[in-house]
């Protein structure tokens, strides 16, 4: 269960995010959905609407997974974001929990991606 949940996820980035192919959005999102990000209210409709938009004003940004695990129903995702080809982009970390085969509830978080770190080693 657990790889189908991370294959889920990363089907829904793909397709959605990385493609702009919004009508695909029931085969990975429940109707329902709980959305914990501050700027999407609850719901399929208002995150498909914002994607749309978003693909309008950015259509080359893509996630790059980086890192994916999995605890029972909850799948955690490590990935860069980028805008634009040469853009140092965004480190963000996706939490979805899963439910019924579908994407129910999501958390994020997301910090730019500086030039230099203290430690050396990069953020994504």
């Amino acid at each position: 269960m657990s790889e189908n949940n991370k294959k889920l996820v990363t089907d829904y980035l793909t397709t959605i995010w990385n493609e702009g192919e919004t009508d695909e959005a029931d085969r990975f999102l429940a109707e329902n959905l709980i959305q914990h990000n501050p700027n999407l209210p609850d719901g399929r409709k208002p995150l498909v609407d914002f994607v749309a938009g978003f693909k309008t004003q950015v259509p080359n940004g893509r996630f790059e997974v980086k890192r994916i695990a999995s605890d029972h129903d909850l799948v955690f995702v490590h990935s860069h974001f980028t805008a634009q080809d040469g853009d140092r982009g965004m480190a963000v970390v996706d939490v979805f929990r899963i439910e019924d085969g579908l994407i129910a509830e999501h958390w994020d978080v997301k910090e730019n991606v500086p030039e230099t770190t203290a430690s050396g080693h990069p953020i994504v």
